[in-house]
């Protein structure tokens, strides 16, 4: 009897994982999805099929999505995650190694190369850790498993085997991180589509083993968000007592001017123009709550990365970056 318990209690543990592991094949809204992508794109429905049968449903990646770090951490734990005696050194030698590719793409798009340097290093570790999730298995499993986001992901899948079929590549073979991001820069498949750049002028664009084409992607993303050269990205507030808390925290995009948060109580600890548009933000650091005045590039980086948190961790770095080369040159 004990031994019958047992092997059904396996085998219910084996069906469990198979359940967890399954393709999307039989989904509803996998097939329409590939109706969609036949009608609309022109995709052979059988070869579809094969690949939704393929695209494994991974229990690993909904458990991921529900816990951003940036959401848990207040900001003096979050910035312990990325601002590392290891990711300044690491930065310091990426910026070595791909120096040529680095000053063209500031050239070119005028975004510094310690802010590429620096988000490549958050969001990868500067190519060392590009995602172990096959692309394939975390679009179709946030698409099809993930209601609250199910349109965006869904979006994403179909830009991703548009993406393939361009580049002549293998769907199935494509990895990347649990929510489906991509490359050295961690390019979610619209994004690679629209903003990723053959910047070595190979006639490919490969953000997974070409650096040259990552560190141009990078920028040219940034570049096309507004990056303003030689612009600042933060500076240090230093609130009056009667300063106007409400407007704290209010928007990501800089929806008010430097003068205005003046009158608000905010004055700039360093010299910006009045009319420079920006917002106000707070950190908590150990020692209490840091306010600070975000100006456009501190926005630009929130559309990388819509946090904060995320935008200001990668400004930190790369100042620490600069710094243990001895400067920019």
């Amino acid at each position: 009897m004990k031994w019958t318990t047992g092997l059904l209690a396996g085998m219910g543990m084996m069906l469990a994982a198979c359940a967890q592991e399954a393709g999307h094949g039989d989904n509803p809204d996998a097939r329409a999805f590939i109706e969609y992508m036949v009608a609309e794109h022109d995709f052979d429905r059988e070869e579809l099929q094969d690949l939704m049968d393929d695209a494994k449903r991974k229990d690993s990646i909904l458990k991921a999505i529900k816990r951003p770090a940036e959401k848990a951490k207040p900001w003096y734990e979050y910035r312990k995650l990325f601002v590392t005696p290891k990711s300044i050194s690491g930065g310091v030698d990426f910026w070595d190694r791909n120096a040529k590719a680095l000053a063209e793409a500031e050239q070119r798009y005028g975004v510094p190369a310690e802010t590429i340097v620096a988000i490549i290093g958050i969001e990868t570790r500067y190519g060392g850790n590009m995602g172990g999730y096959r692309v394939l298995d975390a679009l179709a499993t946030l698409a099809f498993n993930y209601p609250r986001r199910s349109k965006f992901f869904t979006k994403e899948l179909e830009n991703f085997l548009l993406l393939a079929r361009e580049q002549g590549m293998d769907p199935r073979e494509l990895k990347g991180s649990y929510a489906g991001a991509m490359g050295y820069g961690q390019f979610m498949p619209s994004s690679y589509r629209a903003f990723a750049v053959d910047f070595n002028n190979d006639n490919q664009v490969d953000i997974w083993r070409d650096t040259e084409d990552a560190i141009g992607s990078v920028a040219n993303y940034l570049a096309k968000h507004g990056w303003l050269p030689l612009e600042p990205v933060t500076v240090l507030a230093n609130p009056r007592p009667n300063a106007d808390m409400t407007i704290v925290n209010d928007s990501l995009e800089p929806k008010w001017t430097v003068g205005q948060l003046a009158e608000k109580g905010f004055p700039a600890t360093s010299q910006v123009e009045d009319d420079v548009a920006a917002n106000v933000f707070s950190l908590q650091t150990e020692d209490g709550k840091q306010y600070w005045i975000g100006l456009k590039n501190f926005y630009v980086i929130t559309r990388y990365n819509r946090s904060r948190l995320y935008a200001m961790a990668a400004h930190d770095l790369a100042q620490e970056i600069v710094k243990a080369r001895g400067g920019r040159s």
